[in-house]
């Protein structure tokens, strides 16, 4: 086998930018060939394979700029990806590997490489990155992107033309980076809705904004997303804090000091990486693995965050060993609760390197907002040390196809105890029950939400719930029940030493005495009993008093203003209207049925 020779590009030399057009054409015949191959079974296997054959070329190119900057400053440069591997090794050229010789390259642990020698294939190579680098390393990032994914092409020929058309994009132009990206996110939605029950890694854009914008994260301040799934949520917010960055110092803190997000699942932490690449940002610092397997009451001031930003993922379960990373009362299967509370421990406490405590911006179903027991132990501790200002309902439909489970904006910041939660109800859209996949929510549905956001009156909309009096007044109604309680369980204790040395006396009296010392056993163990009964008793009244309150699927009290205050000419007005309708329907029904008739 020949060794593949490419003619190194001139240094300074720039390729000729590929048009938007001629962009979108080019991914566009991509797909086309991609759903040619046997291999690959819909979308859901052709965006992964796209992304790690773009994955390798965008790593090329950036090599090659690092390279060349190396150069000109007289220092060395150590190659992330090694020869016979790089892109520019094996890919470049468009007669060079192909078939079956490519296939074997990239799927077999040892091979004929595309020099001639023999030795690890592609993946083996990019596999075994890992531990060859720092901690957190470009090298370390590669080993887990490639860790997850596998070559479902079953033609190298086909293979071999969609390597040739991905040449053909320029990741060092930023103009051909920034069209990718939007064709990239477009990409992203069409999985997401090929995905079906498995689409859980998709957040629509328009709540993404959204929440970041209410959010405003300030540049100096970490940002983290603990289930970022594509990123979605690091490139609102690093699009966001870019528009504040003025000198170079500024963009090195956005670059490498302010974004962090982690992944569990090996597809969505590669699509995350190029998400992210594509959308400007050089090194995304994405942990790989589950965030919940951490103990959270391990989580030092050190590793505290300014904002929070995320839509964890929510029905699913955790095994056991991972609840035991959760204190013992809050332990649940539930994820979206396990994630709550993993945001309440990872948001900074003011004054440890920063003036506020952080805040956060979560997504979460209506389960929460009602979910007793221990979901409302949960909620309690977020109320009591946590401002939670704002809760945004969400009409159905905003995450169609996926699911249509009714969701809310949870926002809150650790800034002492709620004392005022503002709701405010987005309405659902003109015309129809819900918000669907064809016609989805847009961004300007939210407007309102945020020319009110810094002005807030109560108003069709938007209402307050004072909870802090809410509270006080459940206090004061449940404690009475609660003293009962704890004085019948101070009965219980008090009846426990009695009956115990009334139990050593039986054992020690002589038959004639046992009869009566039993009986009186039994009339004090009656007693105790009774004691449990009431105290059991006078604990659920109280609780049934408390624990309401944190119920927070409070519905809009405005919601009926629309139909009570309406204009008694304007009622009558659509009721003759709809008669009319109905007169209408009836008179061409008759004309159909005489037509048949006669």
């Amino acid at each position: 086998m020949a060794a593949a020779e490419k003619k190194p590009r001139a240094k300074g030399a720039k390729a000729p930018v590929t048009t938007r057009d001629n962009l979108s054409a080019l991914i566009g015949s991509a797909r086309k060939i991609l759903r040619k191959d046997k291999g690959l079974n819909g979308d859901v296997d052709r965006l992964p394979l796209l992304t790690w054959v773009m994955f390798l070329k965008f790593l090329d190119d950036l090599e090659v700029v690092h390279a060349e900057e190396a150069e000109l400053d007289g220092k060395p440069y150590h190659a992330i990806i090694e020869a016979p591997y790089r892109w520019r090794d094996w890919a470049a050229r468009e007669d060079g590997l192909t078939g079956d010789e490519l296939l074997s390259f990239i799927n077999q642990d040892e091979c004929h490489r595309a020099d001639g020698s023999r030795g690890a294939g592609l993946f083996a190579y990019l596999r075994g990155l890992a531990g060859t680098g720092e901690k957190g390393s470009q090298r370390e990032v590669i080993a887990n992107v490639f860790r997850g994914v596998q070559n479902r092409m079953v033609s190298g020929y086909l293979l071999r033309d969609i390597i040739n058309k991905i040449n053909g994009i320029h990741f060092t132009s930023s103009e051909e980076v920034h069209t990718l990206s939007h064709l990239y996110e477009s990409m992203l939605r069409e999985m997401r809705d090929a995905a079906g029950d498995s689409g859980e890694f998709y957040t629509p854009r328009p709540v993404v904004r959204f929440m970041v914008q209410a959010t405003d994260p300030k540049l100096g301040e970490t940002v983290l997303d603990p289930a970022c799934g594509t990123g979605g949520f690091l490139v609102e917010a690093y699009d966001h804090i870019a528009q504040q960055v003025t000198n170079p110092d500024q963009r090195r803190i956005l670059q490498r000091d302010t974004l962090f997000g982690q992944e569990a699942k090996p597809l969505p932490y590669m699509l995350a990486q190029m998400n992210l690449l594509l959308h400007g940002l050089e090194a995304p610092q994405i942990a790989y693995g589950n965030t919940l397997e951490r103990r959270i009451t391990e989580i030092g001031h050190s590793e505290r965050v300014d904002v929070i930003l995320t839509n964890p993922p929510f029905g699913g379960e955790e095994e056991a060993g991972i609840k035991a990373n959760f204190p013992a009362n809050m332990q649940t299967a539930e994820t979206a609760l396990l994630f709550l509370q993993y945001i309440m421990r990872k948001l900074r406490y003011a004054g440890h390197g920063a003036e506020q405590g952080g805040r956060a911006a979560v997504v979460v179903p209506n389960g929460t907002l009602f979910g007793d027991g221990v979901c409302a132990v949960i909620k309690e501790e977020m109320l009591k040390e946590f401002n939670l200002h704002t809760i945004v309902r969400l009409p159905q439909g905003v995450f169609a196809p996926y699911t249509d489970i009714p969701a809310n904006l949870l926002f809150f910041q650790r800034s002492g105890p709620t004392e005022t939660i503002w709701y405010y109800e987005l309405p659902q859209p003109e015309g129809r029950k819900k918000y669907s996949k064809t016609a989805p929510l847009p961004f300007e549905a939210f407007q309102p939400v945020l020319d009110w956001w810094k002005k807030r009156e109560e108003g069709p909309k938007a209402w307050r719930v004072d909870f802090a009096a809410k509270r006080a007044a459940a206090i004061d109604a449940a404690k009475p029940h609660w003293q009962r309680a704890e004085t019948e369980r101070a009965s219980v204790l008090a009846l426990g030493k009695p009956i115990r040395e009334l139990d050593q006396t039986i054992g020690n009296a002589a038959n004639g005495d046992k009869a009566a010392l039993q009986a009186q056993l039994r009339e004090m163990k009656a007693q105790q009993q009774a004691h449990e009964a009431a105290a059991k008793a006078a604990q659920a009244e109280g609780d049934a008093l408390y624990w309401p309150i944190y119920n927070l699927d409070l519905k809009n009290p405005h919601a009926a203003e629309g139909l009570e205050h309406a204009d008694p000419k304007d009622l009558v007005a659509a009721m003759r209207a709809g008669e009319e309708d109905v007169l209408r329907l009836l008179g061409e029904i008759e004309a159909l049925v005489a037509e048949v008739q006669g």
